[in-house]
């Protein structure tokens, strides 16, 4: 898979846009259990860069969420010929780190399905509060995906995915699965770092306690999340 250029800047409209569909999101979750959220990786060759900052990220979702009950998060990843892997779930960062940094990327093409397929067994085994889905392109039959996005929503299980670079194929089917299933699209890119970390705490947050603890967490924070507040007191 070649590389692709990827912008230098993100939309802030768009950053907003997602926060704000994420707080409105409702989540079904009882009290004394932990929030369930599958964190779904695109491991193919041109994902290495990605993969190496989601690694250095993911402690802070943990993190954001010890007050809410704590976080499990089952890591899936794609790779290769028609690899697809899931792993355990996990409970500590730590855990988390060490499967993450034993993975290599692999040249392939997209498996989005297998993503989504899985995704509805899991939570028919037991309730996941969201799926986080991080990519730069897709390659797959969009009505495929499509289907499966919607049965998701019936679950009330909202995808929510980080869109890296300019593909607009992609972003048409990342935009269509997130909305089917009752999620959000977000785009970032090359320097944003700090926005995915901020946005999969984000996420994290709301998997573990809804709405109110993702309000609650933009309090006092700058950029998007500071925006995001001001929107959902005037909703």
């Amino acid at each position: 898979m070649s590389d692709r250029k990827l912008p230098t800047t993100s939309s802030r409209k768009q950053i907003d846009r997602f926060l704000q569909q994420a707080a409105k999101t409702p989540v079904l979750k009882a009290a004394d259990e932990r929030g369930r959220l599958i964190f779904a990786m695109d491991a193919t060759a041109s994902r290495q860069p990605t993969w190496d900052r989601a690694c250095k990220i993911q402690g802070d979702m943990f993190l954001e969420t010890e007050s809410l009950g704590g976080l499990e998060v089952q890591l899936c990843f794609y790779r290769g010929h028609g690899e697809f892997n899931s792993s355990s779930w996990f409970t500590s960062t730590h855990d988390l780190l060490k499967r993450m940094t034993g993975v290599f990327c692999l040249g392939g093409l997209t498996q989005i399905f297998k993503v989504l397929k899985h995704t509805i067994k899991e939570t028919k085994k037991k309730k996941v509060h969201a799926l986080v889905f991080v990519g730069d392109c897709m390659e797959e039959n969009v009505d495929a995906l499509c289907h499966l996005a919607g049965q998701l929503g019936v679950l009330n299980v909202p995808v929510f995915i980080f869109h890296e670079g300019n593909d607009p194929a992609a972003s048409t089917a990342f935009t269509q699965i997130a909305r089917l299933s009752g999620g959000a699209c977000c785009p970032f890119d090359a320097n944003s770092a700090s926005q995915l970390k901020e946005l999969l705490s984000a996420v994290a947050v709301y998997a573990a306690g809804g709405r109110r603890a993702l309000e609650d967490y933009s309090k006092g924070k700058k950029g998007p999340l500071a925006l995001l507040t001001q929107q959902l007191h005037k909703g």
